[in-house]
């Protein structure tokens, strides 16, 4: 299946691209977003773009060529703040884009492992040369570590149920497949759940294993604070995330970095405070024909932040 990006139009719209201006796409993907910046760009603008995924790194490279004003750089978001410091101007980056969603083409591959609609290897890495695959995770994972992460990672309400079914069904054989991992938890939980249910039950605990391999979380907060850091004045960064743990995390973020903390008793006021963002816009949803067309786009929220310059700072705050 071919990648369709969601909200394409309404997150480089947001990004409020400069002919000459200096961006970032965090998470690359299949190049969607970015081959729209690209077409807003003049020649003497440049877009870098980062993806852990050497297939994702690949793909760039073949569709786009020599194309002078793009640097494709394979790493982790995360490591946002040194690949800016290599690339990016000393004043900043004019906008940065993250999209959180998987691609098409890691979701439908089976060799990947993230989905049960297809039977493959267990593995769910984003890249696959660096950390554990799942298989192995799940294989040394404790009953009380992997109840916590399937309630916290995949808001499961039968995590301790499908904890210990993992647990006896690895006791007999090693969980290596995905249908595997999926029948596992099909059988632990109740069967008027399974039956009532909109999504396949093994959906929350496939998203909080793979969350958990990946440290999916940790590394969108380090992402997130490198992102505002490195945002030139007036710079925009856009986030579209893709359930609720992510926007939660970006709410937060983009929070603390424009209002000040709530008042304590212990802390009444903040007089030090000093924004560095201004929240741009409400929440941006998918529109129903997006949805319609795109089945993938049907969670999908958008938030934007705009960098400001702290005062007594200047321009190069």
């Amino acid at each position: 299946m071919n990648h369709v990006p969601v909200l394409e139009e309404a997150a480089v719209d947001a990004l409020n691209v400069r002919e000459n201006g200096i961006y970032l796409d965090a998470t690359f993907g299949r190049g969607g977003h970015a081959r729209r910046i690209l077409d807003r760009l003049g020649p003497r603008g440049l877009l870098i773009a980062l993806d852990a995924d050497p297939e994702a790194i690949a793909f760039g490279e073949r569709e786009f060529g020599e194309e002078p004003r793009l640097r494709l750089v394979r790493c982790n978001f995360r490591e946002l703040g040194s690949v800016v410091g290599q690339l990016g101007p000393d004043s900043g980056i004019d906008g940065i884009l993250m999209d959180l969603g998987l691609s098409s083409p890691q979701l439908d591959s089976a060799e990947r492992g993230f989905s049960f609609r297809h039977d493959g290897p267990l593995d769910m890495r984003m890249d696959p040369d660096a950390g554990v695959p799942a298989a192995d995770w799940l294989a040394e994972v404790s009953e009380a570590e992997l109840v916590e992460v399937l309630s916290s990672l995949g808001e499961e309400r039968f995590a301790r149920r499908i904890a210990r079914g993992i647990l006896a069904a690895r006791e007999r054989s090693p969980i290596r497949t995905t249908a595997a991992l999926a029948a596992v938890v099909e059988r632990a939980v109740p069967g008027h759940a399974v039956h009532s249910a909109r999504i396949h039950p093994a959906t929350r605990t496939f998203q909080a294993i793979r969350i958990a391999v990946n440290r999916e979380l940790e590394a969108l907060d380090e992402a997130l604070q490198a992102a505002i850091e490195a945002l030139a004045p007036g710079g925009r960064l856009v986030v579209i995330s893709f359930h609720s743990l992510e926007d939660r995390r970006v709410k937060q973020a983009l929070r603390a970095a424009s209002q000040p903390p709530p008042a304590s008793r212990r802390m009444p006021s903040a007089p030090d405070f000093r924004p560095r963002l201004k929240t741009v816009g409400k929440l941006v949803r998918p529109s129903e024909v997006e949805q319609a067309s795109n089945p993938r786009a049907r969670s999908a929220r958008m938030r934007v932040a705009e960098r400001i310059a702290v005062a007594g700072q200047g321009e190069s705050a």
